[in-house]
């Protein structure tokens, strides 16, 4: 059994924003899935890390729980998207940040949006 994809928007003050759980079919939810906020949230400070060491803003994958990766992108205004993942698939997760920071730029340029909330 695979474990769920789970997207998680991090604010600039390290305050969680925004989570998504995507799997690959109608499952009940696990009563252990809350352990995946602990592991992307013990990986922020990795990605802090690697924000320093790289200009990039896609970090690739920052840390590893079990058979799990986490993977990370960093905005300019110090936003961070993390995925909880289970198969290393650099180009389709590079893609998937890619497409939802497009979507989260759009979002900025509303003129009633205030930064970091969710």
């Amino acid at each position: 059994m695979s474990t769920p994809y789970i997207f998680m928007i991090v604010g600039k003050n390290d305050n969680p924003l925004y989570e998504v759980e995507f799997t690959s079919g109608p499952k009940p939810r696990d009563p252990s899935s809350h352990i995946s906020q602990f592991v992307i949230h013990s990986a922020l400070d990795l990605a802090e890390e690697a924000v320093w060491k790289s200009n990039q803003m896609y970090l690739k994958v920052v840390d590893r729980f079990g058979k799990s990766y986490i993977s990370s992108y960093v905005t300019a205004g110090h936003l961070k998207f993390m995925l909880l993942h289970d198969k290393k698939d650099e180009d389709a997760i590079k893609n998937f940040f890619q497409e939802v920071y497009e979507l989260y730029v759009k979002i900025l340029l509303k003129p009633f949006y205030q930064l970091n909330t969710p």
